[in-house]
C-alpha cells in the first residue's frame, strides 16, 4: 500500500504560510485556517493534524505559525 498523500509537516506547513504571505495572498494577522484555501482539501486533514501535535488552533493568527521573520531590507 502506498501512501501518495504530501507529508505536511510543521517546517513544511511553516514554509508554506510563509510563501504565502510573501506573495499577499494571506496576512500575518488572518487566522491559519485561511490557508485552507490554498491547499488541496484531501491533505488539509493531514496540515490539521500536524498543527494540532504542534499545539496550534486553526483560529491562532498565522504570525504565530510564522514566529521570527528574518528581513533582509534592513
Amino acid at each position: 500500500m502506498f501512501d501518495t498523500a504530501v507529508k505536511y509537516d510543521i517546517e513544511v506547513i511553516k514554509e508554506e504560510a510563509r510563501q504565502l504571505v510573501k506573495k499577499g495572498l494571506v496576512q500575518r494577522n488572518q487566522p491559519i485556517y485561511a490557508l485552507c484555501k490554498y491547499i488541496p482539501g484531501r491533505d488539509w486533514i493531514c496540515v490539521e493534524l500536524e498543527l494540532e501535535k504542534n499545539e496550534f488552533l486553526l483560529r491562532d493568527k498565522i504570525i504565530d505559525l510564522l514566529g521570527r521573520e528574518d528581513w533582509s531590507e534592513d
